[in-house]
């Protein structure tokens, strides 16, 4: 059973993460042979205030 953990920026709408969610199912049915119903998706929101890239802040941006 994959377990596909995904960390993002939050403010995604609900139908992106529909739309990601039904690609990386897809990826995850074709590419490891897994079966649908076992491929699961876990979003974890994080906020921009807790992300630096390159030394400076996302929320700086």
């Amino acid at each position: 059973m994959p377990n596909i953990t995904v960390e993002l920026l939050s403010g995604r709408t609900p139908d992106q993460r529909r739309e990601f969610v039904a690609a990386l199912t897809e990826a995850a049915v074709d590419i490891l042979k897994a079966r649908r119903e076992s491929v699961r998706v876990v979003f974890w929101e994080i906020e921009k205030s807790d992300v630096a890239n390159g030394g400076i802040m996302e929320s700086d941006k």
